[in-house]
């Protein structure tokens, strides 16, 4: 039973960011979302793709995300590209703060997942990668694949 709480069910998926950025760090962050969010997450309906993360007014938001309307819900129903707040610590908000001021860093999401019942996103410090460094990354990536499959 034990191990059936601690399971994480992804939702989304952004695999885009592992190519287009260079991951520094990555941390776990809750997500404030109201109930009809909750039931869209679900369904399995929600884009991170496009969205990343800001410090505004020394808290930590997640913008451009999409979350569809839950068809079910009337006119309770929340809009679909609204800024979510995100819930980290003091410190983390403050060294991401600190990153983001530096030149081409920025916070990008991961992977927005439920765990023990409770909406998750794993966001990263990252830097954006050139043309060239994603051919490169793809190049080595080939590299690889075709090594384990020769050994």
């Amino acid at each position: 039973m034990a191990d059936a709480e601690n399971k994480k069910t992804v939702v989304a998926e952004n695999r885009r960011a592992r190519f287009d950025y260079d991951i520094i760090e990555t941390i776990q962050a809750g997500i404030v979302l109201t109930g009809t969010e909750v039931k869209s997450l679900r369904n399995n309906k929600v884009t991170i793709g496009e969205s990343y993360a800001s410090v505004e007014g020394g808290e930590l938001w997640l913008i451009n995300s999409h979350v569809p309307e839950f068809l079910q819900a009337n006119r309770f129903n929340h809009e679909p590209r609204r800024h979510r707040k995100l819930l980290v610590k003091r410190r983390e908000i403050d060294k991401l703060q600190r990153s983001i001021s530096r030149e081409g860093m920025t916070v990008v999401p991961l992977k927005l997942y439920f765990e023990k019942g409770r909406a998750k996103l794993d966001i990263a410090i990252a830097k954006g990668r050139k043309a060239h460094d994603k051919r490169a990354a793809v190049k080595e990536r080939d590299w690889n694949r075709d090594k384990a499959r020769l050994i």
